[in-house]
C-alpha cells in the first residue's frame, strides 16, 4: 500500500496537523511541512529545522489488531524503515534507545510516537519524524546534528526523498501487519538498538 503525501508550506506541528485531519486520513497518510512553527521532540524538547532544507513530517498508522503491550512495534516500524532508507543512501546508522537515529557520534533523525489506545488496543498512531537532509549550518545550542548532505556532499530533493522514505516505511508496516510480523519486527529492533546508560 502506498502512502498519500500532503505537502504544506508551513504548519505549527505536523503531528497536530495530522490529528486535525484524522477523520479524512487513511493508513499511511503523510503530512509534510517545509516549515514548522512548533515542531516537537521527545518530552519537552522542540525540533529545530531550517525551512525547506530537511524532512519534517508525520505519518498515520491505523492498526487492525495491535495490543497496547506491543506498542514497541510502532517505534520499531519507524526506526527500521528509516534505517533501511539511510542504508540505501550508503549510510550505516544506529538506533539509540528509544527513538533516535544516529550516524557515528551525531544525530540525524528523531522520532515522536503518539498512540491512541482504546480497550487495550492501539487504534492508531501518529508518528512525527525529523530527518536532517540538506542543512549544514547549525545553531550553536545543538551539539551533535548531522545531515545527509554533511555525510555525502550531495543535495537532496525533499519531495523525492520523502517518497523513497515512505516506501521503506510502508514496507516495514506491511511486514508488521503480517502474521507474526509484529513480534519479528520487535525482535529485529531489540537486536540492533543501543541502550545507553545515563
Amino acid at each position: 500500500m502506498e502512502s498519500s503525501i500532503i505537502w504544506l508550506k508551513s504548519t505549527d506541528s505536523t503531528n497536530s496537523e495530522l490529528r486535525r485531519r484524522l477523520n479524512q486520513s487513511g493508513d499511511l497518510t503523510i503530512i509534510a511541512a517545509e516549515m514548522q512553527s512548533a515542531g516537537r521532540g521527545q518530552g519537552e524538547h522542540t525540533w529545530h529545522s531550517a525551512p525547506g532544507q530537511n524532512l519534517t513530517f508525520s505519518i498515520l498508522l491505523r492498526h487492525r489488531s495491535l495490543q497496547a503491550s506491543d506498542a514497541l512495534s510502532v517505534t520499531s516500524i519507524m526506526a527500521l524503515g528509516i534505517r533501511d532508507y539511510l542504508n540505501s543512501k550508503g549510510i550505516n546508522p544506529w538506533i539509540k534507545w528509544p527513538n533516535d537515529i544516529w550516524v557515528g557520534e551525531k544525530k540525524i533523525c528523531g522520532i515522536l510516537v503518539e498512540n491512541s489506545i482504546r480497550s487495550g488496543m492501539i487504534d492508531f498512531s501518529i508518528i512525527g519524524v525529523g530527518l536532517d537532509l540538506n542543512q549544514t549550518d547549525w545553531p550553536s545550542e545543538l551539539p551533535n546534528p548531522v545531515s545527509l548532505k554533511d555525510l555525502t556532499g550531495l543535495d537532496y530533493n525533499p519531495h523525492e526523498e520523502l517518497r523513497q522514505l515512505s516506501e521503506a516505511l510502508a514496507h516495514r508496516s506491511a511486514q508488521a501487519s503480517a502474521p507474526g510480523g509484529a513480534s519479528e519486527i520487535i525482535e529485529e529492533f531489540n537486536r540492533i538498538v543501543v541502550r545507553l546508560e545515563c
